[in-house]
């Protein structure tokens, strides 16, 4: 005995702290007394045997966790079978195994702690050796987690992951726990898990694997709209195992791994497959499968282009059997003849007339497309800003490869405001007219649509086919948003002219109510010529004595109101309403001023006289095309007024008319309509077009005086692009033009060429006002 107390020894400390440790390690620790050995190691740090303690545990628990892996963990790895079922269930024992031991060894590694409390808190620090429970860590990470256990373990997890894949069912907590102690061990002091080094690299490749055969499989297998469900249900299951028992640092490698072997390599051949791809779900307005597609392709860098392409693709070729079943082999041959398209459409397009239908169908149809791809955008694409691009981009392709669109789209309008909105409420009007706007936006040369427009305009206004002034001003109104006040500022004047023409007309009327009368009672309109299109026939026409003295009444009254001012009559543009007696009853019959002077040539005829073409013609001096049309709507049309010999629909200059007194119809009031083809043929388009190229040129060159009278020196390359932007709101001028435009305005002294040959000085003119006016018209 010393004199402080009991002689302390070592080794029997040691020994009865061992054999407690053994204990614990057996689960016979109920007995044991956590005072008692929490002194025994308190004792051997204290009195310096800290080393021996320290080296003694480890050989313990290293001694412990091969016993554990010789009895419980090598005795349940696989047999080998080939048994589906067998295997998984050897797999589950085998996981099992791993984390029963791992439970085990973490419980016993915690009551050690509890015990070693003071030699973590004296000694440890002091020897620089690792405290006990990350001793134990690494213990199990050299004793356990090792080969061939380490191997077995992940080809287990490997093989449960690939049975729930294959569609089986799996105790997904088995697996879970076993990742979680791949996530728990650590490999080195930078903190890098044995999920992380050993298991995540192989899973990856495997899977890889998996999905690289399971794509090309898929794919030779299935329709395009299965192909993408089960796709989708791939990446929601893995996403859902990586959270439920792998782990979520593992979820973007592994749908990048999907990815890039089931979306990338193949969404081309899906979306392009003839018998279930983009067109076929389109056609048959599966929204859901779109949606579906949309949402995939929006996963990969590749996915949208490549829908944007096809659906562009998809759009142009159902355009273009539009343009062709409204412009039938005149398109075709326009195009370079597409056969899937001719092919599609040639029966349709067979016996069209050249009359308003065509124009009319082919906007309607535009409309519908535009209604369900609309549906489709908003439905299945999300509204996506790059869809709708790509719709913009298509429409705006094939609308313009119609060089009919300008004159058909405002032949649309022209129909529907003259007849066509009858009995529509306002909201129904306007609806119709948002949607044509919308086709408006896609013609790229908006100076011809301006043309037809104006004229068609004109002739609504001229002959009151108007039904709603509220439409024609709502739809002027459209325009004017659509392309600014100089595109609608000429059409507004027709308005006003229409306005000045009747307060003109009433006060024309009070002047004749103070004096004689003539026979005949005008209604006149007045048009200013620089703001009416004047495309209308300058025919000439020899107007009888009564007619004569009425317009020459009106001269004598404007003229004396407006002093230098000249009048020009268009008759062509005129109607009139006149009483014809026939044998049955009498008749108001409304027919054009044209209609009217032939008429008349009938009026003192007995009933068994003729008058052969060559004498009307010589009477009236209208000109032949004139003639014939206006010849034609009162002989061969649904009322026939006059009776043509011989019968038949076309006029000849050996045919003979004589007045028909037994014409008879239901309704006292007949308008004669004039026989016209709504539709320009290829010559008028020709004289339509020249018009429209020589107005362009002079829009280029007032352009560029305007851009050059404000930069006073600019750049080639720079001066065609300003002019560009600023003219295409109208056209789409050529840079070719354009310079052929500089070279001209150069000759006029306008502009010069620098010396360096690339840039040009604006020269200031001085010459007069002239000058100025040459470029009124463009600016």
């Amino acid at each position: 005995m010393s004199q402080h107390g009991p002689e302390f020894s070592a080794e029997k400390t040691w020994a009865e702290l061992s054999k407690n440790i053994r204990e614990i390690q057996n689960h016979n620790a109920s007995n044991l007394s956590f005072e008692e050995n929490h002194r025994f190691a308190y004792n051997m740090v204290l009195y310096k045997h800290g080393d021996m303690l320290y080296k003694g545990v480890k050989s313990l628990v290293t001694e412990n966790l091969d016993t554990l892996a010789r009895d419980k963990i090598l005795p349940a790895f696989p047999t080998g079978t080939t048994d589906v079922s067998v295997q998984n269930n050897e797999e589950e024992v085998l996981l099992k195994a791993l984390t029963d031991v791992w439970d085990d060894h973490r419980s016993n590694m915690v009551r050690l702690g509890q015990i070693l409390k003071y030699m973590d808190r004296s000694y440890t620090q002091t020897a620089n050796v690792p405290a006990t429970q990350q001793m134990g860590l690494e213990l199990f990470l050299e004793h356990i987690i090792k080969p061939p256990i380490k191997d077995h373990i992940i080809d287990a997890i490997l093989s449960q992951v690939q049975h729930e894949r294959d569609g089986q069912v799996i105790h997904r907590s088995t697996v879970k726990a076993c990742t979680d102690v791949f996530l728990t061990l650590e490999r080195d002091k930078a903190g890098t898990t044995v999920y992380k080094c050993d298991f995540e690299p192989i899973f990856l490749k495997k899977s890889e694997t998996f999905f690289s055969k399971e794509g090309k499989e898929l794919v030779a297998s299935l329709n395009t709209p299965e192909f993408l469900r089960v796709v989708e249900e791939r990446f929601n299951t893995e996403e859902s195992r990586t959270h439920h028992y792998l782990s979520s640092q593992t979820t973007y490698p592994l749908l990048q791994i999907l990815k890039d072997n089931l979306l990338t390599p193949h969404l081309g051949t899906v979306i392009d497959n003839e018998h279930s791809g983009l067109d076929f779900m389109m056609d048959n307005n599966q929204l859901d499968h779109l949606s579906r597609l949309f949402r995939l392709c929006q996963m990969v860098p590749s996915g949208l282009p490549c829908l944007r392409t096809s659906l562009k693709n998809s759009i142009v070729k159902r355009g273009k059997e539009i343009n062709q079943r409204s412009l039938g082999d005149e398109f075709l041959d326009a195009d370079g003849g597409d056969k899937e398209v001719e092919a599609a459409s040639k029966k349709d397009a067979k016996g069209k007339a050249g009359g308003i239908q065509p124009a009319i169908n082919w906007v309607q149809d535009i409309l519908n497309l535009k209604d369900k791809l609309d549906t489709l955008w908003k439905s299945s694409f999300q509204q996506s800003r790059d869809v709708e691009i790509t719709l913009n981009e298509a429409f705006e392709t094939f609308v313009n490869q119609n060089e009919k669109c300008s004159e058909f789209i405002s032949l649309f309008i022209d129909d529907h405001l003259k007849r066509g909105l009858k009995g529509k409420t306002e909201t129904e009007v306007d609806a119709i007219l948002d949607k044509t706007i919308t086709i408006f936006r896609f013609i790229t040369e908006k100076d011809v649509f301006e043309r037809y427009y104006k004229g068609h305009l004109a002739k609504r206004l001229l002959l009151g086919r108007s039904v709603s002034d509220d439409a024609e001003r709502g739809m002027l109104a459209k325009l004017k948003v659509e392309s600014g006040v100089q595109f609608t500022q000429k059409m507004e004047g027709m308005f006003n002219d229409m306005k000045i023409s009747a307060e003109t007309t009433k006060d024309y009327h009070d002047y004749l109510s103070k004096t004689t009368a003539p026979d005949i009672e005008l209604n006149i309109t007045i048009m200013t010529s620089n703001a009416w299109p004047m495309t209308h026939s300058l025919s000439k026409c020899t107007l009888p004595t009564e007619m004569s003295k009425a317009c020459k009444s009106f001269e004598q009254f404007y003229l004396s109101r407006h002093q230098g001012r000249c009048l020009t009559w268009q008759l062509s543009l005129g109607n009139a309403d006149v009483i014809v007696r026939f044998k049955t009853r009498t008749h108001e019959l409304n027919v054009s001023t044209f209609a009217l002077v032939i008429l008349l040539l009938f009026e003192n005829l007995g009933d068994d006289d003729f008058l052969s073409y060559s004498d009307i013609r010589q009477a009236t001096i209208i000109d032949e095309v004139e003639l014939k049309r206006h010849l034609q709507s009162l002989a061969c049309a649904k009322y026939k007024i006059l009776k043509k010999h011989p019968h038949g629909r076309e006029i000849n200059v050996d045919d003979t008319f004589s007045f028909n007194h037994d014409f008879s119809c239901p309704m006292k009031k007949v308008k004669i309509q004039t026989i016209s083809s709504k539709v320009e043929s290829s010559e008028e388009r020709k004289e339509t077009l020249d018009r429209i190229d020589e107005e362009r040129k002079h829009q280029m060159e007032a352009c560029i005086v305007r851009i050059m009278k404000d930069r006073k020196h600019m750049k080639h390359n720079d001066l065609i692009h300003e002019v560009t932007q600023q003219l295409t709101s109208k056209f789409l001028p050529e840079p070719l033009d354009i310079k052929r435009r500089i070279e001209h305005l150069i000759e006029r002294e306008y502009l010069e060429r620098c010396e360096d040959r690339k840039s040009y000085n604006y020269l200031r003119i001085m010459e007069g006002p002239w000058i100025v006016h040459n470029f009124v018209e463009g600016v």
